[in-house]
């Protein structure tokens, strides 16, 4: 009797007859023969080095699609002499998992190990993560979860604390290129593509193997009489939508690459991620709020009209709407990218928030305080306060902190664009300061 969600009969099992897709008909068969991921599989990799102490632990893949998760998985199941069992969270529930948590018992029973391999594992909730913690200890399956967002956000901390977390990476050009050889060899004919056309066509997977396969599959189709250029390419396929997720990791990555390429004042490389949060569908509200951010945040007054340039050309935005008024954003992109920078006053900001977090309640001195009443005459309020408007140069350099509460240097503004001027002005008090107190 065959056990529940075990893996479909094997493809190359059925009729010669049967269509199969190309990504099946290719699959690797040893974990040699996968494409990409030599960080991973290779002697010093994790999975590499765990298979040659003959030592397999659980492990989650984190990594888009179409990068070799599944195929991985299986692989690992059979160079372990494992039961390879597939589920989705997608499709699978507690009663479900109890089954094939029962299957595996069962096997292990019969000398025989369980790998479950979890597709989109993320999409599990606490009470369902927390179901395979048991058998996890105790060696009835070895887990490998597979998901697409950040784990750290996304998976329980037991579970993270019992499986390693694997990063697989995005396929290269040159991991493309060997599939679609792959592909040639397999078909028996190379694609009807000129080389400008063949690179365009690796562009359009997106680092995606099955995606690229799906196109090659669509291309290898065609009844073409000479090679295809570039132009009848793309006439005839659909470029692939570039992968951003506006809630999830590709959405905080690119705004992280976007702030820090204007942090690093280069405008090209802002544009760029500019551009791309905008083609993968991103709220312009949203990246003109974050410019007036990086304004205030990375800038601050060593360009004081920084924070007035954002604000006006989300201002313009609202005016214009798109895509016309991107063009205003775009233009504060470069602006701040070019602007000099200084944190000085966040920095500032920050210590004096410290500051007054450990001093607590002291009161301002009572020299600076207002005497409105006798009573607070008689108590020393406002007595030996010195008008700076009297005093030479406008500056009395009177303490006005608390009494208990030592002198600090807050501010330290930098050497570079408006705030030269008043790094000029912060030495000439200090030393005004100090003559006074003399």
């Amino acid at each position: 009797m065959p056990d529940l969600f075990d893996t479909p009969p094997d493809p190359a099992a059925a009729p010669k007859e049967a269509p199969r897709p190309l990504a099946d008909r290719i699959r690797p068969q040893s974990l040699s023969e996968v494409i990409g991921q030599e960080h991973v599989l290779g002697p010093e990799g994790p999975l590499g080095a765990m298979l040659a102490a003959g030592s397999l632990s659980s492990v989650i893949f984190w990594g888009p699609p179409g990068v070799g998760k599944t195929t991985i998985a299986r692989l690992l199941a059979h160079a372990s002499d494992r039961h390879f069992v597939q589920v989705s969270a997608i499709f699978t529930g507690v009663p479900e998992l109890r089954k094939v948590f029962d299957a595996a018992k069962l096997r292990r029973q019969q000398g025989k190990g369980t790998l479950l391999f979890v597709d989109e594992i993320h999409r599990f909730n606490k009470a369902q993560q927390d179901s395979f913690l048991p058998w996890m200890e105790d060696g009835t399956i070895l887990l490998v979860g597979a998901t697409t967002e950040n784990p750290s956000f996304e998976l329980n901390a037991a579970v993270l604390s019992r499986a390693q977390v694997i990063v697989l990476e995005r396929l290269s050009l040159a991991d493309l290129e060997r599939l679609a050889q792959r592909a040639e060899k397999t078909l028996g004919r190379a694609l009807p593509l000129k080389a400008p056309a063949r690179e365009a066509l690796l562009e359009m997977a997106d680092g995606d193997g099955r995606a690229l396969l799906n196109l090659i599959e669509q291309v290898m189709a065609w009844k073409v009489a000479a090679p295809l250029d570039t132009d009848a390419l793309s006439t005839r396929l659909m470029r692939r939508a570039a992968k951003y997720d506006k809630s999830g990791d590709e959405h905080y990555n690119l705004i992280s690459a976007l702030h820090k390429s204007v942090r690093g004042s280069d405008p090209d490389a802002a544009l760029y991620w500019f551009a791309r949060m905008l083609e993968g569908g991103e709220d312009p509200r949203y990246l003109a709020r974050r410019f007036v951010r990086m304004a205030v945040e990375d800038i601050g007054l060593a360009d004081p009209q920084a924070q007035s340039h954002a604000l006006h050309a989300w201002e313009v935005y609202e005016r214009l709407g798109s895509p016309e008024g991107e063009l205003a954003l775009a233009q504060t992109v470069i602006y701040l990218a070019l602007a000099p920078k200084s944190n000085a006053g966040y920095m500032a900001y920050k210590a004096a928030r410290a500051l007054a977090k450990k001093s607590g309640s002291e009161p301002p001195p009572k020299h600076i305080l207002n005497a409105p009443t006798r009573l607070m005459e008689e108590q020393g309020y406002g007595a030996g306060y010195a008008y700076d408007h009297d005093a030479e140069d406008g500056f009395s350099g009177q303490n006005y902190f608390p009494d208990t509460v030592r002198r600090p240097v807050l501010y330290s503004p930098v050497e570079r664009g408006f705030e030269r001027e008043l790094k000029k002005r912060v030495d000439w008090f200090a030393k005004l300061r100090e003559k006074r107190n003399s």
